[in-house]
């Protein structure tokens, strides 16, 4: 064997052990799931809407935005407590990013009623955006501003409100899952409720959907409420 031939086989082995170390340290590399607490109207359609998206990882229903420890449905939906029904959605920030979950969450809502949403009236419904920190407060602030202008209405017209996030208390369990596990049940309340109607009556054919924003470059006539 000539010196050349015997340096290849180290040489090798020691490439071989690299690519080793670079397989295993993969997984630790890989940016771990954020989460994003949202609410818009009735937990169990919002919960539905957002979990199909690529990159979420899961979305639990439940209640953020007031000062009451570990609230209960009946406490929330009776109002006074300061909650909102809120989804938590854990997702992969390399396959799915904040400012598109953030799109279909403005599609799947009335961002132009501040009293409820749909059929569901009343503070617990109303759509709120919990931001954890300052970039997600960023980002919720351009997709507010790029969800008006899609609508054709200034950003001051909108009544999603921003808020920085204090706690999210999970949802009792039979909420949970609702709309595969009573599918007849939910089919029909939101048929009743009339979202569909009213998501396609804002957002047209961008209703549901995470698509980028329709970008409207004649700022002039947006219109204040």
């Amino acid at each position: 064997m000539s010196r050349l031939e015997g340096l290849r086989l180290p040489l090798a082995r020691l490439m071989a052990f690299c690519l080793a170390l670079l397989l295993c340290a993969a997984p630790l590399l890989a940016a771990a799931p954020q989460e994003a607490v949202l609410a818009g109207g009735c937990f169990w359609c919002l919960e539905h809407d957002l979990e199909s998206l690529p990159g979420v990882l899961e979305v639990e229903s439940g209640y953020s935005g007031g000062a009451l420890p570990r609230p209960t449905y009946r406490q929330v939906s009776s109002g006074g407590t300061g909650h909102q029904e809120v989804v938590r959605v854990r997702f992969d920030p390399a396959r799915l990013s904040y400012g598109t979950l953030l799109r279909a969450y403005f599609r799947n809502i009335d961002p132009l009623d501040g009293g409820g949403q749909f059929c569901d009236r009343g503070s617990s419904y109303r759509p709120v955006i919990f931001t954890a920190g300052p970039q997600q407060a960023a980002q919720a602030e351009t997709s507010l501003s790029q969800a008006a202008r899609e609508l054709g209405f200034a950003p001051t017209a909108l009544a999603v409100v921003l808020k920085p996030l204090q706690r999210f208390w999970p949802a009792e369990a039979y909420h949970q899952d609702y709309a595969k596990r009573n599918a007849v049940q939910y089919n029909y309340y939101r048929w009743a409720c009339g979202r569909d109607r009213r998501l396609n009556q804002l957002w047209g054919g961008r209703a549901r959907s995470d698509s980028p924003w329709l970008v409207k470059p004649d700022r002039s006539n947006l219109r204040k409420s």
